[in-house]
């Protein structure tokens, strides 16, 4: 017996719509982030019309924003970027372990997708090879789960793009 797969595709839903919440926070390595990802974007084939960009003051004002935006129906997922770098006290694992958190809530919250393209580095370096360097993009890399992610929601049973 073969039982019914659902997986998602590299190819959007037809008028899918996606909004990237991008931190101004470390602004030289997420503006490659969301060069990535708006660069992903194109690449497979959503209209740039599709795609709204809201800036968030750092990393940890992401999940509200994105909470907003998941909240509006109006996207068939959210791509959170920001770039946490350890500096010489803790702060940044609290940054981090919120950031984190929060999209996650939001996700299970909301029911739409919400991407973690947050990088999480110990050093500048490690950021810069991450937002386009020996690394590749990791907002191109969240752009494409959203994408696949929209996808596979348009495909499960009671669920349409952005629902």
């Amino acid at each position: 017996m073969a039982a019914k797969a659902y997986e998602g595709k590299l190819v959007a839903p037809a008028e899918a719509r996606f909004a990237v919440v991008v931190s101004r926070f470390n602004e030289f390595v997420t503006s490659r982030l969301l060069g990535g990802a708006l660069d992903a974007f194109s690449r497979h084939g959503v209209a740039e019309d599709n795609v709204e960009v809201v800036w968030s003051p750092g990393s940890f004002e992401i999940p509200l924003i994105a909470q907003r935006l998941a909240g509006s129906g109006r996207y068939a997922a959210v791509v959170c970027l920001g770039a946490v770098i350890r500096g010489g006290t803790d702060h940044h694992q609290y940054i981090a372990s919120e950031a984190a958190k929060g999209i996650a809530q939001v996700a299970l919250k909301t029911g739409v997708p919400c991407v973690f393209g947050v990088l999480t580095c110990d050093s500048i370096e490690q950021a810069i090879e991450r937002a386009g360097a020996k690394s590749g993009n990791k907002g191109a890399d969240a752009a494409v789960a959203a994408i696949e992610m929209a996808n596979l929601f348009s495909q499960l049973p009671g669920a349409g793009a952005g629902s």
